[in-house]
């Protein structure tokens, strides 16, 4: 189910560094040391999002990597695309800087 304005302002709230994107996308940039720790997180992200059946939007700059997400069944943002992003926070953890 798509969420309304409210509680994607609410879901953004708790999630640290996600930015909302033409109202349907929810965007975050990571940065890494190194070209293949980036590759690394990739991986891991492609990992989660198989478990979750949610895949990101992927856009490997050298080291930045970018996730966007919506969900394109329910045309625009829903809780699932929030899930995902804490997820792939959590995947994030042990490679930062």
């Amino acid at each position: 189910m798509k969420l309304s304005v409210v509680r994607i302002a609410e879901s953004l709230a708790e999630a640290e560094g996600w930015q909302l994107e033409d109202i349907n996308w929810i965007v975050k940039k990571y940065r890494f040391r190194k070209f293949m720790d980036g590759i690394a997180f990739v991986a891991r992200v492609s990992d989660a999002a198989e478990r979750l059946n949610h895949h990101p939007f992927i856009a490997i700059d050298y080291k930045m990597i970018t996730l966007r997400l919506t969900s394109w069944h329910a045309g625009g943002l829903t809780e699932l695309d929030f899930i995902a992003a804490a997820e792939f926070d959590r995947a994030f953890l042990p490679l930062r800087p």
